[in-house]
């Protein structure tokens, strides 16, 4: 009989995670190696060039460009305001002035006395980078950022939406096969992490959505919902960056699924801890997964527990499935099957030839009646 090894998704009270905080551009740097960091902390700032406005001054003045130099009210490089002028022409004869004003608060950077153009550029745009967990800094990365290292509980979902939130945990359902409806969420809940059951219905995720709920974990999500909340179908780039109130994290797939009983029963027992939650999530080459992550107060990150390799990870005290067998519950994590839960129906030894006219090994699934046909690689195994 065949058998690969396939990856599960890390649930686990104790894990060292690693995490990269990187700025877009060059900045500065705010912390040193060594220091322990609040996930509130600033520990990288930048500033994003401001947008550029380009004028035709030239014309709006009715002048040839290689005259507007004398009659600029701003020289190049210095401050403009909206509405003040920004350069000016006497009309009927000295009688008159008229000036044009600057449309927008920042900088003339240039007027070009060949093409009349001036370039207005806007304030630029102050970025900070947050430490995201409390831990301690590893790493100082010269002008780019940090690493920050803690030790902690660590629950990666299948699936997530929205982007990186801070908040205590709060247990909205009473067993993980509950779903999660509307009358479950209460105005107490705003403002936290609430954990539901099984799946949450698109009347519930609005609901959090009213009471500005920090992030709404279950342990599915209808796919209709999430593109009914979209206006559009999720495609196989990152999520993370859809400005929604509420950042959604789904640990099991899509459909009415229970989440699996050890991961309820472990956030049950963080209950009013505060927890660091992204929905970023990536189902192509270089996974991300959707994650939510509970740092030990106090506790150093090198004191015993394992470490995965590289700077973003985590390793598990518990062993992942190991294997591939039938009967085996698995989850498809790549499309056109994303997301959706079967078992093992066969494992066929000799290598499969795909559309792409690539051969490899590949796993029968039976997802409720329906027997598909993937490689191995696009299946995990999961612990119900």
């Amino acid at each position: 009989m065949g058998d690969a090894y396939t990856p599960g998704l890390t649930v686990t009270r104790r894990a060292v995670v690693r995490k990269t905080r990187r700025l877009p551009l060059a900045g500065a740097v705010l912390v040193a190696e060594g220091a322990r960091v609040a996930a509130e902390d600033v520990v990288a700032r930048t500033e994003l060039p401001g947008k550029v406005t380009v004028l035709n001054l030239a014309s709006a003045l009715g002048a040839l460009p290689e005259e507007l130099a004398a009659k600029l009210a701003v020289p190049p490089g210095g401050a403009v305001r909206a509405g003040a002028p920004l350069a000016a022409v006497k009309a009927w004869f000295g009688l008159s002035r008229r000036s044009i004003p600057s449309p927008i608060d920042g900088v003339l950077e240039s007027v070009s006395p060949v093409t009349g153009l001036a370039v207005l550029r806007a304030p630029p745009v102050p970025v900070e980078v947050r430490a995201y967990i409390d831990g301690v800094i590893v790493e100082v990365l010269p002008g780019e950022g940090v690493v920050v290292e803690a030790r902690g509980a660590l629950v990666q979902g299948i699936f997530g939406l929205g982007g990186e939130r801070r908040a205590p945990i709060a247990i909205a359902a009473r067993e993980p096969g509950a779903p999660l409806e509307a009358a479950d969420l209460l105005p107490a809940h705003r403002g936290a992490v609430v954990v539901g059951g099984g799946r949450a219905t698109l009347a519930a995720v609005r609901r959090a959505f009213e009471l500005e709920v920090a992030a709404l974990v279950c342990g599915g999500l209808a796919y209709q919902d999430v593109r009914e909340l979209l206006g559009r179908d999720v495609g196989v780039a990152i999520t993370g960056d859809e400005p929604l109130p509420t950042t959604l994290l789904v640990t099991e797939g899509f459909g009415d699924l229970a989440m699996a009983r050890g991961t309820f029963e472990l956030l049950a027992g963080l209950e009013g801890r505060r927890a660091s939650v992204n929905g970023a999530t990536q189902i192509r080459a270089g996974v991300i997964r959707p994650e939510l992550i509970v740092p030990e107060p106090g506790a150093d990150a090198d004191d015993g527990a394992g470490l995965a390799s590289g700077t973003e990870g985590a390793a598990a005290e518990a062993g992942r499935p190991a294997g591939l067998a039938l009967g085996a519950p698995v989850r498809c994590i790549r499309a056109p099957y994303f997301g959706r839960i079967g078992t093992v129906a066969a494992l066929p030894v000799e290598p499969h030839q795909l559309p792409s006219e690539t051969r490899v090994r590949v796993v029968e699934v039976d997802l409720g009646g329906e027997r598909v046909t993937v490689p191995r690689a696009n299946v995990e195994v999961i612990d119900r």
